[in-house]
């Protein structure tokens, strides 16, 4: 007889998962012991939250591998109270930023919460807001919990749910159950919502297309190329589906969101076109200019994986479920259409490449451009919040989808490195990049440990200018006196070094230059560079 541990493992594992991330504590041991027994490696963390940035990490990294929409879930976990508690925030982000993930944590059994409190509240509660669900394992029927967690955390838009499991149903004997994987669902419209909506697109001669995380999740990136080289469709993207389109594409205009000054070139271009084709866009990435930001005299057609509940913008047609299989039945049987102009489209392209240049010569910007230079092929790249993530998702090519990971929805902080360490995980002969502010890692330094442990090659990047350069700049904006946003220097070269990594501060694009092809001959250990900026170097650079 197996117990409700053992169950709960060898589900995940029949499910495709082999690696998950937490802290233990006495109340999940059994789990942790059972996940093991499975086949699923337990990878200690320092954190919680960083233990949930590493499980989602590798889920990109095992998206962006293998073909297909993937049906196995990031998992992290996580013990009573304080465990619990710690994981929120990554918990929140994946939520909002539409990763799978199983959120496994312990608790005492109900009878003993009736009079022991200790570290003991509501997780379901805690939890209910900010995962797609909460259940509780309970006895006779953990089996059909775990399936049901997973088939909600990877159906329509995915998401983290959560799973309670008291101590005593993990370590209670359970009875076996027939494993049932999940039928992957697939939507197709048809009919009069499919029909007006041709009608509309067969009367248009200019479409422009804004495709975000839906069509990532839904590897849409083939169908999204196909029609917009046939109707030569221009394409923004939002950060999250930033080489959806290769960036290098003669049609594709990059990522937008958060950037003001890319937003006063890109939303008056929306004008341009005689219908706009929203494929899995989600506004949750999008900054406040993007409320109803589309030309009221030019129809919109939607492709989402789900009912949008946001009210951010109108859509005039829309079309659920399958968003490649919904653009090719948009686009069935029509003819190749003229187009925006090529002209405007590369006015447009090289506005851009001009407003996000490298300073003339040192800052920010020479930062991302040395990186980009000499990255070898396939090199993924992480950003932290921040000033510098607006700036390097402005500037930072990426060929394929997932190449340039980040916290878009929740805008969280310290997710930089573990986001790397959990892609170097899955991909280790990878070149990986962590690109961060002195803030963001001194909020998650505990993690270099974890790093030096498991002896990844990953390249640190700390922008350091000793002060929260986007609060700065928001609080000066606003008329207000500078207040709690600057802080002292760290010797971050130093605090790489007592890691057991290599650490350096450069100043200058030799220095950088020097450092960084030094890390990318470095494969045994991880690699600090930190640049030194000046205090105002974003200022007019956003």
């Amino acid at each position: 007889m197996l117990n409700g541990a053992d169950i709960i493992a060898r589900r995940l594992a029949a499910q495709g998962c082999r690696i998950a991330f937490g802290m233990p504590g006495g109340e999940v041991l059994a789990l942790v012991e059972a996940l093991e027994k499975a086949g699923i490696r337990f990878q200690l963390v320092k954190h919680e939250n960083a233990g949930g940035f590493m499980a989602e990490g590798y889920w990109h990294a095992q998206s962006a591998a293998e073909p297909g929409l993937p049906i196995a879930p990031a998992i992290l976990v996580a013990t009573l109270g304080p465990g619990a508690a710690n994981a929120a925030n990554a918990v929140a982000n994946a939520h909002q930023d539409r990763v799978p993930m199983i959120v496994l944590t312990g608790r005492v059994d109900q009878h003993e919460a009736e009079s022991y409190t200790h570290q003991v509240f509501d997780h379901q509660a805690f939890f209910r807001s900010i995962t797609k669900a909460s259940f509780m394992a309970s006895r006779g029927a953990v089996a059909r919990v775990i399936d049901r967690a997973v088939n909600v955390a990877i159906e329509g838009q995915p998401g983290p749910v959560h799973v309670d499991v008291p101590i005593g149903v993990a370590e209670g004997e359970e009875p076996p159950a027939t494993f049932l994987r999940p039928a992957k669902a697939s939507t197709i419209a048809n009919g009069e919502a499919l029909d007006a909506a041709r009608a509309v697109f067969a009367k248009s001669a200019k479409p422009l297309i804004l495709a975000g995380v839906d069509a990532v999740n839904q590897q849409a990136g083939a169908a999204v190329r196909a029609f917009a080289e046939r109707f030569s469709a221009p394409v923004l993207t939002t950060y999250k589906a930033k080489g959806l389109l290769p960036e290098s594409h003669r049609l594709a205009l990059g990522g937008a969101g958060l950037s003001p000054k890319a937003d006063r070139l890109l939303l008056p271009f929306l004008a341009e076109a005689d219908c706009i084709v929203l494929v899995g866009y989600d506004p949750i990435e999008m900054r406040v200019n993007w409320r109803e930001p589309f030309p009221a005299n030019v129809p919109v057609i939607e492709l989402s994986a789900v009912s949008p509940m946001h009210q951010m913008h109108r859509s005039d047609h829309l079309l659920l479920g399958d968003v490649a299989g919904n653009l090719a039945a948009l686009s069935k049987n029509m003819t190749p259409k003229p187009g925006v102009s090529a002209a405007k489209i590369a006015e447009i392209k090289a506005s851009l490449r001009d407003g996000f240049a490298p300073e003339p010569v040192w800052g920010p910007g020479v930062v991302f451009e040395t990186l980009g230079r000499l990255a070898p092929a396939g090199t993924i790249a992480t950003a932290d919040s921040g000033a510098h993530r607006i700036l390097m998702s402005q500037m930072w090519c990426c060929e394929t989808p997932r190449g340039l990971l980040q916290s878009s929805g929740l805008c969280t902080m310290a997710c930089s490195l573990p986001l790397a360490m959990g892609y170097q995980i899955a991909q280790p002969d990878r070149q990986v990049i962590a690109v961060m502010g002195d803030a963001g890692l001194e909020m998650g330094i505990g993690e270099l440990a974890t790093v030096r442990d498991l002896g990844l090659p990953v390249l640190i990047v700390v922008l350091q200018d000793e002060r929260l350069a986007l609060i700065d700049l928001k609080q000066r904006a606003s008329g207000r006196p500078q207040s709690a946003v600057s802080f002292g220097a760290t010797d971050f070269a130093a605090v790489a070094k007592a890691y057991g990594g290599a650490g350096v501060q450069v100043s200058s694009r030799d220095e950088l230059e020097a450092a960084v092809q030094a890390a990318f001959a470095r494969r045994d250990r991880f690699s600090l560079i930190a640049a030194k900026i000046a205090p105002d170097a974003y200022e007019g650079r956003l």
